[in-house]
C-alpha cells in the first residue's frame, strides 16, 4: 500500500480538502491517505506556527515517526505545503517518493508580484488581523481561491465550524506568512518524480509561478483551464486523473 500525505495551505487544515480524499480514494484505491495538520492549523491550532518551512518539515517528520508511518511516503501539496513538499523532499530524499505540487510559488524563479497577486494583499491582510465573522471570513476565502464560487456555496458552513472550533491566531497567521515569503526552493528538483499542477486563471498566485519552476525543474506540468487557486476543491476529479495518469506512466515505464 502507498501511503500519500496531503498538506494544505496557509491557515488551512485537514477539513478544507473536503470531499478530494474520497474522490483520490476512488482513482488510487491502493493508496493510504493521511491529512495532517501543520502545527498552528487544525487539531494543532493551540500550538505556535513554526516561522520557518524548515520548521514545519520538522513537525511533519517527526509526526510521521510518531505514527510509525513506513517511508518513503508520496506527497501532495498546495500553496505553502507545497513549500513543505519541497523541503522535506530536499532534506531527507530518502522519506520522500513522489511530490504532486499545487498551485505553488517559490523563489527564486517567480518575482513577489507573482507569488502573490497583488489585489489579494488588501484582502489577505484583513483576514489575517480582523477576520470579521467566520461565515465573512470564509467567503472571502473562497472568493480568492475558486473560480466556481456559486458550485460551492455549501461548503461555507464547513469551512465556518472549523474556523470557529480550531481557529488560527493571528499570530500563527503572521508566523506562516513569513515562513512563505522566506522560503527558497533548491535550484534543482529534490527528488526525481515531481508532478506540477496549476490553474490557468488562478486568481491568488500567477500560473506562470508553476511554470516557471517545471521549467527550472524540468518536471511534467498540467494546466487545468477553468479552476481557482483551490484546485481540488474546482475539480477534484481532474487533480486524482492528472496524478493517476503520471503514477501509471511511470510504473510502466520501471
Amino acid at each position: 500500500m502507498t501511503t500519500w500525505i496531503f498538506l494544505r495551505g496557509l491557515t488551512r487544515e485537514a477539513a478544507h480538502w473536503g470531499g478530494f480524499p474520497a474522490v483520490f480514494q476512488r482513482a488510487m484505491p491502493a493508496a493510504r491517505i493521511l491529512t495532517p495538520d501543520l502545527p498552528g492549523n487544525g487539531q494543532r491550532h493551540r500550538e505556535a506556527s513554526p516561522a520557518s518551512v524548515a520548521g514545519m518539515v520538522a513537525a511533519c517528520r517527526a509526526e510521521v515517526a510518531r505514527q510509525g508511518i513506513a517511508t518513503p511516503v508520496h506527497l501532495l501539496a498546495m500553496s505553502l505545503g507545497a513549500m513543505v513538499a519541497i523541503e522535506w523532499a530536499r532534506v531527507a530524499p530518502a522519506e520522500v517518493a513522489a511530490c504532486v505540487l499545487i498551485n505553488t510559488s517559490v523563489r527564486p524563479f517567480s518575482p513577489f508580484y507573482q507569488r502573490l497577486r497583488p489585489h489579494n494583499h488588501t484582502t489577505l491582510l484583513r483576514l489575517a488581523l480582523a477576520p470579521g465573522s467566520p461565515q465573512d471570513a470564509e467567503q472571502a476565502i473562497l472568493r480568492m481561491t475558486s473560480n466556481h464560487v456559486q458550485a460551492h456555496d455549501p461548503v461555507i458552513q464547513d469551512w465556518a465550524a472549523a474556523r470557529t472550533q480550531r481557529p488560527v491566531s493571528v499570530a500563527n497567521a503572521l508566523r506562516q506568512l513569513v515562513a512563505a515569503a522566506r522560503f527558497t526552493a533548491p535550484a534543482v528538483a529534490p527528488i526525481p518524480q515531481v508532478l506540477l499542477l496549476a490553474s490557468q486563471h488562478d486568481r491568488l498566485v500567477d500560473s506562470r509561478c508553476s511554470q516557471a519552476l517545471a521549467h527550472a525543474w524540468h518536471c511534467p506540468l498540467a494546466m487545468h483551464p477553468t479552476a481557482g487557486h483551490d484546485l481540488p476543491l474546482d475539480d477534484p476529479g481532474w487533480v486524482a486523473d492528472q496524478v493517476q495518469r503520471w503514477r501509471g506512466n511511470d510504473a510502466a515505464a520501471s
